[in-house]
């Protein structure tokens, strides 16, 4: 059965991977997910990740037998896409967060976003 929101099936994979304690998670390959797995390893929400034939596989981080992802929430959904201008990009968690957006420059952590002065389409929350 084809999946209708491909980034909220991800967003789950690593959540209840997270939660069941696993080490790793593997997940169907695309640009756009690869994209978002490469934010979550710069801003140290994973340990690793690695692009196998199909599929991604991500080494989950966890301190203190504690998941270092808190929380995650898709914000633009099929039915419903969210733009934000540059100005109004939100501050996850009074920055101790971040946000997902798909822009013009490609997919861009907020921060990155106001430093390049675009904006986008809001995908998700992390933190």
């Amino acid at each position: 059965m084809p999946v209708v929101d491909p980034i909220a099936d991800m967003l789950t994979r690593i959540r209840n991977s997270h939660m069941a304690l696993h080490k790793q998670v593997r997940i169907p390959l695309s640009k756009i997910k690869t994209s978002i797995v490469e934010i979550l390893s710069r801003e140290g929400f994973i340990k690793s990740f690695s692009v196998e034939e199909n599929e991604i596989l991500i080494e989950l981080k966890y301190m203190n037998s504690q998941p270092a992802l808190k929380g995650m929430k898709k914000i633009s959904k099929p039915g419903r896409k969210v733009y934000v201008p540059v100005n109004e990009i939100p501050a996850v968690r009074n920055g101790l967060g971040i946000c997902i957006l798909s822009t013009s420059h490609g997919i861009l952590e907020g921060m990155e976003a106001r430093k390049q002065n675009v904006g986008g389409e809001l995908m998700c929350e992390i933190w």
